[in-house]
């Protein structure tokens, strides 16, 4: 039996990830280390918590004494954990650089004392910056645009760095943009299902006409357990689906769905340093067996039957009950 220790595992791909796992492997255990900051969320996890196989333990992985605990009884690491919204790292970096770069380090530092057999960095496609044609390879130059790109491309490199000297065991997937369930609503597709279901307006940056890559949650799982199994040493590999949209034509996915009015949509200012388009090229990924699996009209119509079916899930979010609730039930020490 195998341990691997999750970190950020009540965060949006964090939990699928472990569910995706537990579904599949008999033969692992997992710890789920996590701060439980506003987006990191047990709901997420409600249906497996019970689960042998599985146990939660919460803290901070800034925190060397939290995380050597956690780190002497698995095999393997996973970080999903990360401040992630770029948004918000416009406005206040300093969480982004001591969770995103500072966390890293503790964790190397704890994988390197106690032998870990993988360590697997969690990255994304936003360290390279932005695209106006063709396609990032792993060996392209990191020119992130926001303080949250460049705390992700730090933590990346420096995970590689650990390779080098000390030969830690690393592989670092590189993501394009994830969607599906128990995403928290701040982020693009989910705000938009949520906004247009209470008939509020979606805001729209600038001319709506930014590109991204847009990749199913569960592909993704897929793609992260083949890194962790199959690839090689301190190597990068980067992760897409091939499904390039820009903003207007996801609103107007949604809107037509859920049979909403166009008159929802509002344009706003552009966002400070707003990368243009991202794009993978991810022979490197495919060279190891991995292909998506699940269309981008099937993965949007099932990401937004899930939001119409679970809004138990969203609705105590966005009005701030959940917060009230786990800042009693799991209070800061």
């Amino acid at each position: 039996m195998k341990t691997l220790l999750v970190t950020g595992g009540a965060g949006f791909i964090g939990s699928n990830f472990i569910r995706y796992m537990l579904d599949k492997r008999n033969d692992i255990t997992i710890i789920n280390l996590d701060k439980l900051t506003y987006a990191g969320n047990l709901d997420n996890l409600k249906d497996i918590e019970k689960e042998e196989r599985y146990r939660f333990v919460k803290g901070d992985i800034c925190d060397p004494a939290v995380v050597k605990h956690c780190m002497q009884d698995a095999d393997v690491v996973i970080n999903f954990a990360a401040e992630s919204h770029v948004d918000r790292s416009i406005g206040n970096a300093d969480d982004f650089i001591k969770t995103d770069v500072y966390g890293v380090y503790v964790l190397l530092e704890a994988a390197k004392e106690y032998g870990i057999e993988r360590f697997v960095q969690i990255s994304t496609d936003e360290v390279y910056g932005s695209i106006d044609t063709g396609y990032f390879k792993e060996t392209d130059a990191l020119m992130p645009s926001s303080p949250y790109a460049a705390s992700k491309a730090g933590g990346d490199r420096l995970v590689y760095s650990y390779y080098i000297t000390y030969n830690l065991p690393v592989v670092i997937p590189r993501s394009s943009n994830n969607f599906g369930p128990y995403q928290y609503p701040e982020k693009l597709i989910p705000l938009f299902i949520t906004n247009a279901m209470a008939n509020q307006e979606l805001p729209i940056y600038g001319s709506g006409k930014n590109v991204r890559d847009w990749l199913y949650v569960t592909d993704n799982c897929r793609a992260i357990e083949l890194i962790m199994e199959k690839g090689k040493d301190g190597e990068v590999y980067n992760v897409g689906a091939g499904n390039e949209k820009n903003n207007l034509e996801i609103t107007d996915i949604i809107l037509k769905t859920l049979s909403k009015p166009e008159n929802l949509m509002t344009f706003v200012q552009d966002r400070k340093g707003h990368d243009r388009r991202y794009a993978l090229d991810i022979g490197k990924l495919k060279k190891l067996g991995w292909e998506p699996e699940v269309s981008f009209n099937n993965a949007m119509q099932k990401t937004i039957q899930w939001y119409v079916d679970n809004r138990w899930w969203w609705e105590k979010i966005k009005s701030g009950d959940y917060l009230v609730y786990y800042k009693k039930q799991y209070k800061q020490n």
